[in-house]
């Protein structure tokens, strides 16, 4: 959501910070650069005179001019600014909150979840509902108040089996406050934790839906009210998120689309307008693709400084550390066969799209925009096929594969002899890393041979040879 704005800003800054000294001049040039990235990104126009002012302050102070390196001071500047405008506080760690929405009150815990229709507010549902049932161990339950949509609450339903998570029970004819009534009973007679009630959504904002939406608001008195809203909309978002805040009174807001080509605008402007905290972002269709809106984390991305914390995030939830613990007891007695390659990208795989991965690791942002497209996810899929192909001795013996064997392993995995060559010769280079490691004082000589780089498997140059790489190393060459 945030790459024009990333691109632009990035731009502007890398220009102070290659200078040895800045002036005012320098600084108010800068400036009006970044407050035209920040409108043509859809920022409201209140928030970026108030962010410009605030950033302009502090970066023509005496602290700043005199300064060692005045052009990261600057970076620094803008970065807390940022923190500041998205809701957060300057200088605070990123947090590892699981639920971001609070869960403060006595069970069961009601939650409203309103908004426009077709901004993903069932589906958002779905995924609050899994998120609380998978990492904070609560017992869910989701009610849809949603009469007027066609099988909208058929969806909700559909989605519960999906999720695993209990639904109330669909009576037909049955009306929204009706409904609100029997979910709050059936949570408290069936000990739930949370019931989350997905409201009826209208195309527009109109009185009825708002009577509708207040009426159901008394009569459950949540403990939070998320208004879920999406992101591609633009500043019809920020319009969107001060009406209900005025009319029905909301706790926080969820982002949706995330994941799309929104310019971001909606995002840094809410907060500032609403006074209400962005909570939750849907960064895709699955149902786990939501994540806690932490300001200073957002902030690391909108400025190409990666988020560490999303990534470790990624890899705890995904990486089956068994696996991870053997193979790892493997490569430290200078042991790695075919088997091994496998797994690992295999763990890699499960962690998501490799581009949107790397974007997450510091330092990166250049380096990414030199790779294009050219990180091919489908790459990892015909390495897999081509092991798979081989028999189980082959795997575990790799100086048994050759000239017949190969052709075979090619046809099976539907691919050809000189891809099947490659991942050969890429298996065997990171065998000798691994026996030069164990010669070298075992796991501990793994962070300096990978720095060196590992052989990869298709077409990107540019990038620093400290760079993280992951297991099996990129799915381009050097």
């Amino acid at each position: 959501m945030f790459d024009a704005l990333t691109d632009k800003l990035g731009s502007v800054l890398n220009k102070l910070t290659r200078r040895g000294a800045l002036t005012e001049a320098d600084v108010a040039a800068a400036m009006r650069e970044v407050r035209v990235a920040l409108l043509e990104a859809d920022v409201a126009l209140p928030v970026v005179k108030d962010f410009i002012a605030k950033v302009s302050e502090r970066a023509i102070g005496e602290a700043v001019v005199k300064s060692v390196s005045p052009g990261q001071m600057v970076v620094k500047i803008v970065h807390d600014a940022l923190v500041e405008t998205l809701g957060g506080v300057a200088g605070a760690a990123p947090s590892f909150d699981t639920a971001g929405i609070s869960l403060n009150a006595p069970a069961p815990v009601a939650v409203l979840m309103v908004g426009l229709q077709g901004s993903g507010k069932t589906t958002t549902t779905a995924k609050i509902a899994h998120r609380l049932q998978s990492k904070d161990k609560k017992r869910v339950l989701m009610v849809s108040l949603d009469t007027y949509r066609p099988a909208a609450q058929d969806q909700l339903a559909i989605l519960g089996k999906q999720v695993n998570v209990v639904t109330l029970p669909i009576v037909a004819g049955q009306q929204p406050l009706d409904i609100a009534k029997r979910g709050l009973a059936e949570a408290r007679t069936g000990v739930f934790d949370v019931v989350l009630f997905d409201t009826a959504g209208r195309l527009t904002i109109d009185d009825a839906m708002m009577a509708e939406v207040t009426a159901v608001r008394d009569l459950i008195k949540p403990h939070e009210t998320l208004l879920v809203t999406d992101a591609m909309i633009g500043q019809d978002a920020v319009t969107t998120a001060q009406s209900f805040n005025e009319k029905v009174g909301i706790t926080g807001i969820v982002l949706t689309r995330v994941d799309g080509d929104a310019r971001g605008g909606a995002a840094l402007s809410m907060r500032a307008i609403t006074g209400r905290p962005i909570k939750l972002i849907g960064i895709g269709e699955k149902v786990d693709a939501l994540d806690v809106f932490d300001p200073s984390r957002i902030a690391g991305r909108i400025l190409g400084m990666g988020d560490v914390v999303s990534l470790v995030e990624k890899a705890v939830a995904n990486v089956d550390h068994e696996k991870a613990e053997k193979l790892a007891a493997r490569m430290a007695e200078g042991k790695f066969d075919l088997n091994d390659m496998l797994t690992q990208l295999q763990q890699i795989q499960r962690m998501g799209d490799m581009k949107g991965l790397l974007g997450l690791i510091p330092g990166v942002g250049q380096a990414m925009k030199q790779m294009k497209g050219d990180i091919d996810p489908k790459q990892f899929k015909r390495l897999e096929a081509i092991i798979q192909s081989m028999t189980p001795k082959e795997r575990r013996v790799p100086d048994l594969i050759k000239a017949s064997r190969k052709q075979r392993i090619a046809t099976g995995a539907g691919t050809t002899v000189a891809e099947v060559n490659k991942l050969l010769k890429q298996h065997q280079q990171m065998e000798t890393v691994m026996k030069r490691m164990k010669k070298m004082g075992g796991m501990g000589a793994l962070a300096s041979m990978f720095g060196g780089g590992m052989p990869g498997m298709g077409g990107a140059p540019g990038l620093p040879p400290n760079l993280p790489r992951p297991p099996g190393g990129f799915p381009f060459k050097r």
